[in-house]
């Protein structure tokens, strides 16, 4: 028994869809879909299709895109083209994650001259011996208008944030800013061992 005519009833008395699809356990996508079928053999197809990409966009955790989705059917024996099937999800606004490319913060100088490892790789806190190591490194930040890079510099002893900057750019000022901003801020009374990795905004003169 279907019971997208109560969810029809709903909708002609002015009540939420949204909510009745919850309640009943079906999805929203789905009965718009087969509202269109009476259109003809065509539209009631793209509603037996978007039922089942819907299915299998579900099943994903909304992580599928058309190309995913679209295997996934040919699996189950639909046949649908791959412009079909990204067209249908595209007009049950369905789309599916896609992974970010990893981005490269450190890039070597082959020219730069070996540093000794005096930390030791010993990067136990040890409030007793505060501003005598310090680490640094640079990560990156996805947003709408670009990469956005961040610097810090943490004290290894109280693993907290003493300098950090940020720029559009991988330039070395990049990373001997918050170095700056860390000596301001703590000023060491003694000598400080700064670790970072071998990037060349680190090796740079």
């Amino acid at each position: 028994m279907t019971v997208h005519p109560f969810i029809e009833a709903e909708k002609q008395g002015g009540r939420n869809v949204k909510r009745a699809c919850e309640l009943l356990k079906v999805s929203r996508t789905a009965f718009y879909a087969r509202r269109t079928a009476a259109s003809g053999p065509r539209a009631a197809r793209d509603a037996e299709l978007t039922e089942k990409v819907t299915k299998v966009y579900e099943a994903s955790r909304g992580s599928y895109g058309a190309p995913r989705v679209h295997a996934a059917l040919q699996r189950e024996g639909d046949r649908c083209g791959h412009r079909r099937a990204a067209q249908l999800m595209r007009q049950a606004g369905l789309q599916g994650r896609h992974r970010r490319r990893a981005h490269r913060t450190t890039t070597p100088d082959p020219l730069a001259a070996a540093r000794p490892d005096l930390v030791l790789r010993d990067f136990t806190p040890d409030p007793v011996a505060l501003d005598a190591r310090w680490c640094g490194d640079i990560t990156y930040i996805p947003t709408d208008e670009g990469w956005l890079y961040l610097a810090t510099v943490i004290d290894i002893a109280s693993r907290r944030v003493t300098g950090w900057a940020t720029a559009d750019h991988l330039r070395t000022e990049l990373a001997s800013d918050p170095l700056r901003a860390a000596r301001h801020r703590r000023r060491p009374n003694g000598p400080v061992i700064f670790h970072s990795d071998r990037g060349c905004q680190y090796t740079s003169r």
